[in-house]
């Protein structure tokens, strides 16, 4: 099997590392940090196929420049959910996850002041990639249990079955590679 897997993604051609995620499944990494050109790109043509939304939400890390340049060119305003509490995080919502690319469970958690900036607003969820959809599973419980209304999903990649779902907008199918 090729060590990469090309593909357009915004009109960016880009060579996609593999990796294997256990003896049956290896997938091609799309890493947005870095990319300036793709986040960039990718946030424009998201924007026109999303809904209309008062914020954007996004689960750390690799997502974050991404939601930074899609809420810059559109509603002006994002939230993290973080994967660990910090000391400033006053009564958290918190939801556990466990995705694709990750080796273990993880927990995502708003902060009382990232609570209040999705409560009673529409929010639209942001990823890089939705494979599984555990990450979107999780962040629409944040949404939820702080007030919010989840609006839109929409990731650049929809990776496997996800692309399947009618449920998600994005921007390109990435395959998974069976072994």
């Amino acid at each position: 099997m090729s060590t990469t897997y090309k593909m357009t993604i915004a009109g960016c051609e880009r060579e996609l590392e593999m990796f294997e995620v256990n003896e049956h499944l290896d997938i091609a990494a799309f890493i947005l940090f870095n990319d300036i050109e793709i986040t960039e790109k990718a946030s424009a043509e998201l924007l026109k196929v999303c809904p209309e939304h008062d914020v954007v939400l996004t689960a750390e890390a690799k997502s974050i420049p991404l939601a930074y340049e899609f809420a810059r060119q559109g509603c002006g305003k994002y939230v993290v959910a973080r994967k660990g509490l910090k000391v400033y995080m006053k009564n958290p919502v918190s939801v556990t996850v466990k995705s694709i690319t990750t080796a273990s469970q993880q927990t995502l958690h708003l902060g009382e002041s990232e609570v209040k900036a999705v409560a009673g607003k529409r929010v639209l969820i942001l990823d890089d990639v939705i494979s599984t959809g555990e990450s979107l599973k999780a962040m629409e419980q944040l949404v939820e249990a702080s007030g919010g209304i989840v609006v839109g999903k929409a990731a650049v990649l929809a990776e496997g079955d996800a692309a399947d779902r009618d449920d998600i907008v994005f921007l390109e199918k990435l395959p998974l590679f069976f072994k």
